[in-house]
């Protein structure tokens, strides 16, 4: 049943960007290929709205993820997941006067399956990326951001207030790819259990400091709590289950080198909950051998690095060249269990004249599992006296998992990219065992 379901949901969005090229053939207001929005401009009462303050924000993202060959289960099908959303972003001193202010409120839905969980890597112990990057967090609707915005000082102090994540201002990267170690803010996908990527949402505030227009330096505090992350929780706006704060600091520096615009970043994290080592016990000694319960930290931390660098124009059309960014984090290696990720990533935008909007994009990522994890399973796996990967009770040994992602961005209108796309995982869940995969995808973004 759950197979005809997935095929049914692929159907169905199959169909939608169908109707959507269809559509955008038509030079009717609501399916225009100049329109930055499918449903066009309401007979010009979104730009109204706009000039008045109110920018209304509607979009879709959907993937599907087909295992080709290899994996844990190389019985071939296919997975689809999305997201909708729904928001709006206020430019308050438009509406009511307050200078230099700006508001927003988002909404976010998401569904569907991973092929990642089930096919790609071993259920037991998981895949350390994901082939879709906008599966996870459940299948509900999460209040994503709901925050305020106030300029001091001639813009030089920005501070920023309410609920909302940290890869929104660190850590931050674009999402032009569908394999997640491409896609996103990327410690809060290797800072187990601290960092929530959108679209949770905590009680948070960031101060922001413009040194000079090329160098800003932000801090911020995020509640961490754990529960926010529970299904049913996604309108929680209490503090009950709050273990600690997240306090990130950043450095960020935005040169623009021959007019080619580049971002490198450089930060830290420091959490101030507790959080259990991965290996030694209360006495210091193997947990899974002594059987006692892992020592507590009364904290974990980490850093991280950002490159993103315009490195040519197109025929000196500077919207169009080739880019180049890399992303490297490393954690505390004795609480968390990925201890260090890299990533290099190469898109060119507008290859070709005839689709000078279209961009073409290939990655690398490296995810290494912390030793002292690796250790842990093997000594675990001692203490139960089992050897045998096939056994059930066997704690597979994760060690490096490398992804590889390359895809062609097609710009069909302004308001409608699709993005084929193939992936190769090379040991999924740093499991040995497991076939290396290879997953084709299909990822369309669209802003309504």
């Amino acid at each position: 049943m759950k197979k005809n379901n997935n095929a049914q949901r692929i159907g169905q969005l199959s169909a939608v960007a169908a109707m959507m090229l269809a559509g955008s053939v038509h030079a009717a207001d609501a399916f225009s290929s100049d329109s930055e929005w499918m449903t066009g401009d309401w007979g010009g009462e979104r730009t109204k709205l706009i000039e008045q303050g109110i920018d209304i924000k509607m979009d879709y993202v959907g993937e599907v993820g087909g295992n080709l060959h290899g994996g844990y289960n190389n019985d071939k099908t296919a997975r689809y997941s999305d997201q909708f959303g729904l928001g709006v972003a206020l430019d308050l001193q438009k509406l009511w006067g307050w200078d230099n202010t700006q508001a927003k409120i988002q909404l976010t839905n998401r569904n569907g399956e991973n092929i990642s969980n089930d096919r790609v890597g071993d259920p037991r112990a998981g895949t350390l990326s994901s082939s879709q990057e906008v599966y996870g967090r459940g299948h509900m609707v999460r209040l994503t951001q709901l925050w305020i915005k106030h300029q001091f000082f001639d813009n030089k102090l920005d501070v920023k207030a309410g609920y909302f994540g940290e890869g929104e201002d660190f850590n931050t990267f674009p999402c032009e790819f569908q394999n997640l170690a491409f896609c996103g803010s990327q410690v809060g996908n290797w800072a187990t259990n601290i960092w929530y990527n959108w679209p949770v949402s905590q009680a948070a505030i960031r101060v922001k400091y413009n040194i000079n227009d090329e160098l800003y330096a932000q801090i911020g505090a995020y509640n961490q709590n754990p529960s926010q992350l529970e299904h049913g929780n996604g309108f929680k706006l209490s503090g009950s289950g709050t273990k600690g704060t997240v306090l990130p600091v950043e450095l960020v520096w935005l040169p623009n080198p021959n007019g080619l615009p580049g971002e490198y970043r450089v930060g830290y994290y420091k959490s101030t909950a507790d959080a259990n080592d991965v290996r030694e016990d209360v006495n210091g000694f193997d947990a899974a051998t002594t059987g006692d319960a892992y020592r507590t930290h009364s904290s974990k931390h980490g850093y991280w690095f950002v490159a993103q660098q315009q490195l040519t124009s197109h025929n000196g059309d500077k919207s169009r060249g080739l880019n180049i960014a890399a992303n490297a984090t490393f954690h505390d290696k004795d609480t968390n269990f990925i201890d260090n990720y890299q990533s290099v990533m190469f898109v060119y935008k507008g290859p070709f004249d005839a689709r000078p909007k279209d961009d073409v994009g290939i990655g690398a990522a490296r995810i290494h599992v912390n030793n002292d994890v690796k250790k842990n399973a093997e000594l675990l796996n001692v203490a139960n006296g089992v050897s045998d990967y096939d056994n059930p009770v066997f704690s597979p040994i994760r060690e490096t998992e490398y992804n590889y992602e390359i895809n062609y961005g097609f710009h069909v209108t302004n308001w409608l990219t699709v993005r084929p796309n193939l992936q190769y995982i090379t040991h999924p869940g740093g499991v040995d065992e497991v076939d290396n995969a290879l997953v084709a995808g299909l990822k369309i973004q669209s802003t309504f």
